[in-house]
């Protein structure tokens, strides 16, 4: 398959300090992939290189089969993770503006996507009027309204309430449909892992996983059980580590644990409304990997 992103053996240091160390990964056109890792991983560094703002110090890059950054500029759309709107401008100047700095000025595209995104309302609306969640929705339009080949979204849903991620997330996945090339960017693996086939997770500037995220899963067996429920989870039996929010709970189990056993325990002092055994979760492994 034909790659839109192919980084081989990138390194980059800052005042002698290295924050990118020897990378390698490819995304394949069309391919939502995600970029991962906690913050201060490496991952904006290895975006400005993408987007020629900063060059390696070895290593290549090549972005739609070219090592010229100056053609194919123009044929990427960036949703960097600091808003960088020009708040006194109203939504559609804005967007207009912006389109026109990628040689596609199209008002008719602009207000198509404002609609889709449900803020064709705002249209008229300075951007300082617009609540964090509102702007993050405009600047995510400003970075696909050019109609772009590869997509680079950093955090791209920061400061969103759970319904305008919905939105967003469903946005992501029909670009996606539409063959468009999406590089996500997060922390947040959990919305990573619903929405990407492959990613590259990072820490302290090197590559830990690399794959498939079914296949990433898999290599860590089914030790893993996601339980809803009600009442107190008290010391159980064969559950080394419990991740509790609320009502749900991410239980792992020790190697030899019986899940029957764990279950008939939890029984005793909560009422289970499920009980899931899987693969841990993206979050999970890496901290695994991270401890060994």
């Amino acid at each position: 398959m034909e790659k839109t992103v192919e980084v081989s053996h990138v390194s980059k240091s800052f005042n002698s300090q290295s924050v990118v160390k020897d990378i390698s990964f490819d995304i394949a056109q069309g391919e939502i992939f995600g970029l991962i890792g906690p913050n201060g991983a490496g991952k904006t560094t290895i975006i400005r290189m993408l987007l020629d703002i900063i060059r390696p110090d070895s290593g290549e890059i090549k972005i739609l089969s070219s090592g010229q950054p100056e053609e194919t500029k123009d044929m990427i759309g960036y949703l960097p993770e600091e808003r960088g709107l020009y708040r006194r401008l109203t939504v559609i100047d804005s967007l207009v503006y912006l389109g026109a700095l990628k040689n596609k000025q199209s008002k008719t595209k602009a207000l198509e996507l404002l609609e889709r995104m449900e803020m064709l309302q705002h249209k008229d609306k300075k951007l300082s009027e617009l609540s964090k969640g509102m702007q993050q929705k405009i600047q995510l339009i400003a970075a696909i309204c050019h109609d772009p080949q590869l997509i680079i979204l950093d955090e791209p849903f920061s400061g969103l309430d759970p319904v305008n991620m919905k939105l967003v997330k469903e946005m992501i996945l029909e670009l996606g449909k539409e063959g468009k090339t999406i590089l996500i960017s997060t922390h947040m693996m959990d919305q990573v892992e619903r929405m990407c086939g492959r990613i590259f997770m990072m820490h302290r500037g090197g590559g830990v996983l690399y794959g498939s995220v079914t296949e990433i899963k898999s290599r860590f067996g089914k030790n893993t059980v996601f339980l809803e429920f009600e009442g107190e989870l008290k010391n159980i039996p064969g559950v080394k580590k419990s991740n509790i929010s609320g009502n749900y709970a991410e239980l792992i189990l020790e190697d030899r644990a019986d899940t029957q056993e764990v279950l008939k325990a939890i029984a005793r002092d909560a009422r289970i409304s499920r009980f899931e055994v899987s693969s841990p979760s993206l979050n999970e492994i890496f901290i695994k990997v991270v401890e060994e």
